[in-house]
């Protein structure tokens, strides 16, 4: 009885781990960069990538680890990769299977070195977004879609962003169970280089908890319902997209 238990356990696990997914590799400038694997252990990595437990889902806007999907702390080998502001950075999944939500990336100026910040005191900006694409939100093309496809999503650092560190995050929300999100955040550091003096203020910035709410209209939402599917257009939560 123990045996079987166990292999139905492992069984259920890598089918609901096969089911999720999770940023694993980010291209910048053309060169290669690991990010975190979750089921590799910890110690011993060497990734831009902050560390995250699993491929399981966030499932409340407020949860304490919604900033980047874990305690909000670096790894004990945590690299920094260089990007020029302007340039381009692809993050990568191995895996991900739901169609149906928004591809959202956010950036924090951690005030220094990334490595000693805890992620949750941060403030964030959302630097790209990709919601409902076209259709209807019943049956629409979305920009989680995209990333089914592509298994990538490339962003633009705004070009007139003033240089520092920072933090990236990824974050594919998923809509396919009807009023039960799903969050999928992943975070990197970044060295930003450049000549460029713009930050962003205000309204443009959020913490993590507390950027959404499990009442925003593109957070708690049934792309079953009739009237719902019917829509052709879809808010997604946070802030807009700043641009510098």
């Amino acid at each position: 009885m123990f045996a079987l238990t166990t292999a139905f356990v492992a069984a259920f696990l890598a089918s609901n781990a096969a089911a999720h997914g999770g940023v694993n590799r980010y291209i910048i400038d053309g060169e290669l960069y690991e990010g975190w694997a979750p089921f590799s252990g910890g110690a011993d990595q060497e990734t831009i990538g902050r560390p995250y437990s699993s491929y399981n889902p966030i499932m409340d806007a407020a949860d304490a680890t919604i900033h980047c999907n874990d305690d909000g702390s670096a790894s004990a080998n945590q690299l920094t990769a260089t990007v020029a502001a302007g340039a381009e950075i692809t993050a990568q999944w191995d895996q991900w299977t739901h169609r149906e939500g928004p591809v959202m990336v956010y950036m924090a100026d951690c005030g220094g070195d990334c490595s000693a910040v805890d992620s949750s005191t941060l403030e964030w900006f959302k630097i790209d977004e990709a919601g409902l694409l076209s259709g209807t939100v019943g049956d629409g093309e979305w920009g989680n879609g995209v990333v089914v496809d592509t298994l990538e999503w490339t962003s633009t650092i705004p070009e007139s962003l003033a240089p520092g560190n920072y933090l990236i995050r990824h974050e594919l929300l998923a809509l396919h169970q009807s009023n039960t999100p799903q969050f999928y955040p992943e975070c990197a550091q970044l060295e930003v280089t450049g000549s460029g003096s713009a930050k962003p203020s205000g309204d443009a910035l959020v913490s993590f908890p507390g950027g959404y709410s499990m009442s925003d209209p593109g957070v708690t939402i049934d792309i079953y319902d009739s009237a719902t599917a019917a829509e052709t257009t879809y808010q997604a939560p946070g802030p807009a997209v700043w641009s510098g």
